[in-house]
């Protein structure tokens, strides 16, 4: 009987004072939490989220360094193989060209959408949804391009194409003259620069933030 007039005043608050626990579903308030500190679910100890410092400004840091490597990381050698007297040059866009002229169309449409347009679709949707937040204008399209943003994180596999190249590299270095080029350094910074963007993104300070709590934006 506790449990249920435990639950049934909950429901009497509004859903913004409310948070969920995503393993155990449990219905709980929402902790006030100074910068530093994270919330735990009571229940199962779930981590719910950690009130980051600075989430914005740090975010638009990284979204920008981000952004300065995409160009390189895609357009410049990844790698130059000479084989046979041969020698070629290969960046993403030329595996993408590549497998288009060798009647792999498919293949090349999902090469191109997975490695190259999805990032940088997602980075220009952070990029906007940090400048809406930071300028104080269009939270309402903050808000949409947030929305785009995680319909679009199960899209975007870097991670996958560089286990392709380092697969790669490592089966055609016993049979040509191998050597890596700065477009892969730049892959792998992209790479890492993107996963620590989303974990200094923090999810619950933008939904926040761009609802216009500013206190929990962490700027």
């Amino acid at each position: 009987m506790a449990d249920s007039a435990d639950t049934h005043g909950l429901s009497t608050l509004p859903l913004d004072e409310l948070v969920a626990c995503h393993e155990c579903d449990l219905l709980m308030l929402r902790p006030q939490l100074a910068d530093g500190e994270r919330a735990e679910c009571p229940r199962c100890g779930y981590e719910l989220y950690t009130q980051r410092r600075h989430v914005v400004r740090r975010s638009l840091a990284l979204v920008l360094a981000a952004l300065l490597l995409y160009i390189p990381a895609n357009f410049l050698p990844i790698m130059q193989l000479n084989l046979l007297g041969q020698t070629s040059q290969d960046t993403v866009w030329s595996g993408v060209v590549g497998l288009y002229e060798s009647d792999m169309q498919g293949v090349a449409v999902v090469v191109f959408l997975c490695s190259m347009a999805v990032p940088l679709l997602k980075l220009l949707c952070q990029l906007l949804v940090l400048l809406s937040i930071a300028w104080n204008i269009g939270r309402g399209y903050g808000l949409l391009f947030y929305r785009v943003y995680h319909h679009l994180r199960d899209w975007g596999m870097l991670e996958v194409y560089l286990m392709g190249i380092l697969v790669a590299i490592v089966k055609l270095a016993d049979i040509a003259d191998l050597s890596l080029g700065i477009g892969l350094l730049c892959f792998v910074a992209l790479l890492l620069v993107q996963i620590w963007l989303e974990v200094t993104m923090s999810a619950h300070q933008i939904w926040h933030a761009l609802s216009g709590e500013e206190a929990y934006a962490g700027d």
